[in-house]
């Protein structure tokens, strides 16, 4: 009874002012919990996380012992501008290749007002289970032209005190495809954009569009984040043209290659020495479960393979490895929650993490998006970030990833947006 006092009290922070959380279990970004308390500024910004601090001067105080705040979900790779059209892109082939084209197909009818209505639907679902801030990749070619980057710069303005978002222009190769488009149109995509991205095994001439896009990225002083070799052959990745770019355009630490999925296939000792060049060019790793366990393997007659990269491997080598939803509800993966926590137990099962590395599970959701994504002074419970944190009834990470909280308490840049509860009848008889 006592609890359910604090979270009544927790549902009803005071708006615009400054207000002290007291007594909780606080996840740092080195993985490490403690019991302090949280002040938040009026600007929705921490002031300090530290035990025993002096709230007196604050605008409200609540104390929340026995709860759990843990950073806000970050999700590095999803498709905003596909989510939602699962039922206008049939799949019948359920592969990558037939997820490609029935999108290809619907891109050349959906304008601006249908791509708004669903990607702001799915950023709300996002918001209210957790995830404060998004990296969304939006098709850039002659079929999506920019109906889908304009719409998605247009609310990415609208909802930065709600949520970040950050665009990746993903410039999509054309079976066919004219590369004097591409040069034409690259360098318009990228400054509504935050991050550079393509798929350079679909391409017809890789090194020159990874020429490209890299290019692009360097002009623009933005980031790259590449789909790479989201297939499962291993005589034909293109990892080594892509670290070798990387080196020779001075990417390092401003390249993500996500997917990856080949290096599952590579032998170990092939694995390993592009292990080490990714870590010596702190090129760091997105994995997708959700759509690598859909479209992967569906030729395999026997023991077919789970189709993602080499999850475990990568994050004990030291490699940066974070995972994310990629698609929800579309060709390419027909389901999909927004719930971060849900991913990050597909990763661990999917992936072979063990049971004893729930927290790293939980890291590949918070500070290591975090890092990818250039978010790392802005997220965190630590002073001078931006207040974006989950309040929830679990006692440790462990237990957070493992069932997720009965309730939570999403905050994002300081203000409650979302609250959400599980009661039985039985507790409430209890109580």
């Amino acid at each position: 009874m006592v609890r359910d006092n604090k979270l009544v009290s927790l549902a009803n922070p005071a708006a615009g002012r400054s207000f002290a959380l007291t007594g909780g279990t606080v996840i740092h970004d080195d993985g490490s919990q403690s019991v302090s308390d949280i002040i938040v500024g009026a600007d929705g910004r921490i002031v300090v996380v530290e035990p025993f601090l002096d709230t007196g001067s604050c605008g409200a105080c609540v104390d929340i012992k026995g709860m759990l705040v843990s950073p806000g979900f970050l999700d590095a790779h999803q498709h905003l501008d596909k989510t939602g059209v699962l039922r206008f892109t049939p799949n019948p082939s359920g592969t990558l290749q037939g997820a490609r084209e029935a999108f290809a197909k619907y891109a050349r009818t959906a304008g601006p007002d249908d791509i708004h209505k669903r990607a702001t639907r799915t950023v709300e679902r996002c918001l209210s289970r957790g995830t404060t801030a998004i990296r969304s990749h939006i098709n850039v070619d002659k079929d999506a032209g920019f109906h889908g980057i304009e719409t998605l710069a247009a609310i990415r303005n609208a909802e930065k005190d709600r949520i970040t978002l950050q665009l990746v222009a993903f410039m999509t190769p054309h079976p066919g495809q004219d590369f004097d488009w591409l040069d034409k149109n690259i360098d318009g995509a990228v400054a509504l954009a935050d991050a550079v991205g393509g798929t350079p095994a679909v391409s017809e001439d890789p090194p020159r569009y990874l020429d490209i896009l890299f290019s692009a990225a360097v002009k623009a002083g933005k980031p790259v984040d590449l789909h790479l070799d989201e297939h499962l052959k291993a005589d034909v990745h293109l990892l080594d043209a892509a670290l070798d770019r990387v080196e020779r355009f001075g990417m390092q630490g401003r390249t993500v290659f996500s997917h990856v999925s080949v290096l599952s296939a590579l032998p170990r000792k092939d694995f390993q020495r592009i292990a080490d060049r990714l870590l010596a060019l702190d090129v760091g790793v997105v994995t997708l479960p959700a759509a690598n366990l859909y479209l992967q393997g569906r030729d395999a007659e026997m023991l077919p393979p789970r189709g993602l990269t080499r999850v475990a491997e990568l994050y004990r080598a030291g490699v940066t490895i974070a995972t994310a939803s990629d698609n929800i509800q579309d060709p390419f993966v027909p389901t999909g929650s927004g719930d971060m926590l849900e991913i990050a137990r597909w990763t661990l099962l999917a992936g072979h993490l063990r049971g004893d590395e729930l927290a790293a599970a939980h890291r590949m959701i918070t500070t290591a998006p975090a890092r990818l994504m250039g978010l790392g002074k802005e997220h965190g419970l630590k002073a001078g970030a931006r207040a974006d944190f989950i309040v929830t009834d679990c006692i440790d990470t462990d237990t957070l990833v493992a069932g997720g909280p009965d309730r939570a308490f999403v905050f994002s840049k300081g203000r409650l947006v979302s609250h959400s509860a599980t009661e039985t009848i039985r507790m409430l008889e209890d109580a």
